[in-house]
């Protein structure tokens, strides 16, 4: 028996390092340990031997056990060396780096952009004024009464701070015209202007957030005319949304322009026809008008000797109505639904 122990043991071994991979590791181990295994059957007719001879042949077999099950645990940490190395030779370490996801500008950025590449074209410089802005800037001197109702604490964001001796309560600025007086306080003419920045009013429906932008004109110099506005209307309207989108200019009412309009163009989502967001197949871009003289006046400059025309749309409202763009409802610029910003 002792014999048969030590070919059993030379075989196992001899094919445990011959192996490949794992299932036929397993597969020899079936073989010599398993219940039917050549080693398990010959440990099974132990008790049939000689008791003298039985306590020698007991050892050598559990040494045979031993060695085989040795074999099988090495040679397993060597195959899983062997295929670990196999992977990291495919590795070319020339090759990029996976490269995170590239997002890109927001939808409402690249319509800023876009917007201040147009008016600069016509000579429009860029300006920014604060958001945050005293009663003054936003209202007083744009010739709004003490108890007109965009002064109302449901229509404009009012904070909570000691106001202004002179300029009076802080607020959020309802509107980028603030930049206008800000801008003809400097007392620099000819002005030329464009500001685009955050307003905040207390709305929200299909056409209106709490905060939005606005791009604010503004020309300022010695001869300028409707006409000179009517051009640089039309000159945005053909170049932003296309030459087959109509606009018209309605007579209106502001407290800071006089005369002063409304600019509306066709709708972009229904072309005309009518829908949720437009009603009637039009859409109001903004106001504008020829900026009136008392305006002037509370900015120093001599309405006399220098006029000008100003106009204030919010960005937001434009892009919406731009062609290829199908929003019907504002508020989903602001959602944060990866599906819809994706696709801009």
């Amino acid at each position: 028996m002792e014999n048969e122990l030590i070919n059993i043991k030379n075989n196992a071994v001899s094919l445990i390092l011959d192996a490949k991979d794992p299932d036929e590791l397993e597969h020899i181990k079936l073989q010599f340990l398993g219940k039917s295994g050549q080693l398990t059957l010959v440990i099974k007719r132990l008790p049939k031997i000689n008791p003298e001879k039985r306590r020698e042949v007991g050892i050598l077999a559990n040494e045979v056990k031993e060695s085989i099950e040795s074999a099988i645990i090495e040679q397993e940490v060597r195959i899983k060396n062997q295929e670990l190395g196999k992977r990291i030779k495919k590795i070319d370490v020339t090759d990029p780096g996976i490269r995170p996801p590239l997002g890109h500008l927001h939808l409402i950025t690249q319509a800023i952009w876009e917007i201040t590449s147009i008016f600069e074209k016509i000579g429009f410089g860029r300006v920014r004024y604060p958001e945050v802005e005293w009663d003054w800037y936003p209202f007083g001197a744009l010739n709004f009464s003490e108890n007109h109702p965009a002064r109302d604490d449901w229509e404009t964001f009012f904070i909570d701070a000691p106001p202004h001796p002179k300029y009076g309560p802080m607020l959020l600025t309802p509107h980028t015209s603030n930049g206008q007086i800000r801008e003809m306080e400097k007392g620099k003419l000819p002005i030329k202007m464009l500001n685009i920045a955050r307003c905040y009013r207390r709305q929200s429906d299909v056409s209106h957030t709490p905060m939005f932008h606005q791009f604010e004109g503004l020309a300022v110099n010695t001869s300028l005319s409707i006409s000179n506005l009517k051009g640089v209307l039309e000159y945005f309207v053909k170049t932003y949304f296309g030459e087959e989108r109509k606009s018209r200019i309605r007579p209106y009412h502001f407290e800071f322009t006089e005369p002063s309009f409304e600019v509306d163009v066709t709708c972009g989502v229904c072309l005309g026809r009518g829908c949720k967001l437009c009603k009637e197949g039009w859409l109001e871009l903004g106001g504008a008008g020829m900026v009136h003289p008392q305006v002037l006046r509370n900015c120093k400059i001599d309405p006399e000797k220098h006029n000008g025309f100003a106009f204030g749309w919010g960005v937001e409202r434009v892009l919406m109505m731009k062609e290829g763009i199908e929003i019907d409802d504002l508020r989903l610029l602001y959602s944060n639904k990866l599906e819809f910003l994706e696709q801009f």
